[in-house]
């Protein structure tokens, strides 16, 4: 977080503008006699992590191929009703 006085945000917006913008800075604090008085963050980018490949292994069950088919003829007579 970089911080910088009133005077010094009036006479170099611009660049610190350009810093958020290209995620040289995360956000710039504006300073009012030493006292932070506003905040400087880029519009609409949100943080995301980035989450490893395998995250969720072992959190859930393994289900086989066949497992996960065996309930195919339930589910067919929940939409389509008996079969004739």
């Amino acid at each position: 977080m970089h911080t910088v006085n009133m005077l010094e945000a009036k006479t170099q917006l611009s660049k610190l503008v350009e810093a958020v913008e290209s995620g040289a800075e995360a956000e710039i604090v504006i300073a009012r006699n030493g006292k932070p008085a506003a905040k400087l963050v880029p519009i609409g980018v949100e943080k995301t992590k980035r989450r490893p490949i395998g995250f969720l292994d072992g959190k859930y069950p393994s289900t086989s191929q066949e497992e996960f088919d065996s309930t195919n003829d339930e589910i067919y007579k929940m939409f389509f009703g008996e079969e004739e």
